[in-house]
């Protein structure tokens, strides 16, 4: 009975360890297939400045316009912010996912987003003034990192002045 129950053991861990294979397999980029994906993108702005902006006045957004501007297709990896006051969304193919924000802060899922060549899409940035406190009053600059499959990293910039 024990070696019985010792196989039976040995085979549910055979099957557990093959189907995490397989879902590792299904999951993962397109290596090994045909497809190339080192596409670069780039932003029609580099760089957006909201002025001054009251903590009464609540959050305001922008939308940065990002392009593939290569021949070959991109994936879009990881959106990050430098602040969790800072948040990002990604407008691609009709969807928007996200929010995205500060690494190590809530949950920051992996993306596989297929961006064709010279194909655009939108990161909707959302600032919070009042996400600081009181005291978060003055200058703030904060910054959006959008990595593709290749490692190539899009950094986009914000700055905005806060007041009470």
């Amino acid at each position: 009975m024990e070696k019985q129950n010792y196989i039976i053991g040995v085979v549910i861990i055979i099957i557990f360890l093959v189907g995490l294979v397989l879902f590792s397999k299904e999951n993962s980029t397109d290596a090994g297939n045909d497809v190339v994906y080192n596409g670069e993108l780039s932003a029609s702005e580099m760089n957006w400045d909201f002025g001054t902006v009251s903590m009464a006045a609540g959050k305001v957004s922008h939308t940065f316009q990002i392009k593939n501007s290569s021949s070959e297709k991109a994936v879009i990896k990881k959106i990050e912010t430098s602040c969790m006051c800072t948040s990002a969304t990604l407008l691609i193919n009709d969807k928007r996912l996200g929010p995205f924000g500060m690494p190590g802060h809530g949950f920051s899922p992996t993306l596989k987003e297929v961006l064709d060549s010279n194909a655009e899409a939108g990161v909707e940035v959302l600032f919070d003034p009042t996400a600081h406190g009181p005291a978060g009053v003055g200058p703030i600059e904060r910054t959006i990192s959008i990595e593709t499959g290749s490692g190539k990293k899009l950094t986009l910039d914000i700055k905005v002045m806060v007041t009470p």
